[in-house]
């Protein structure tokens, strides 16, 4: 009985220990993934600011500035970086 008892303590320190470091491997995964904005030319001829992997535009703007101006006080309030690109689609900047 003394055995069980002690295996189900060693089990139950197993799995904290196991819950904690996958509470810090998600905090680690957040902090990494740091919320990255895109400028770019949409088909349109239209500057769009868009999140990392996102479909859609979260806003289109006339001149890149504007676009640039934008992002950049999302990225302030989020915590995060923006990427420019180019006309033709090809990087301009990373992390601004």
């Amino acid at each position: 009985m003394c055995f069980k008892k002690d295996k189900k303590t060693k089990e139950n320190k197993n799995t904290k220990s196991s819950d904690k470091n996958q509470s810090q491997k998600e905090s680690t995964a957040k902090k990494n993934t740091a919320k990255n904005y895109h400028v770019s030319k949409n088909e349109d001829g239209k500057w769009q600011v868009k999140f990392a992997g996102g479909e859609k535009a979260i806003k289109l703007f006339d001149t890149q500035a504007e676009a640039i101006d934008y992002a950049k006080q999302l990225a302030k309030n989020q915590d995060g970086n923006i990427t420019i690109h180019k006309r033709d689609g090809k990087l301009r900047k990373q992390k601004y």
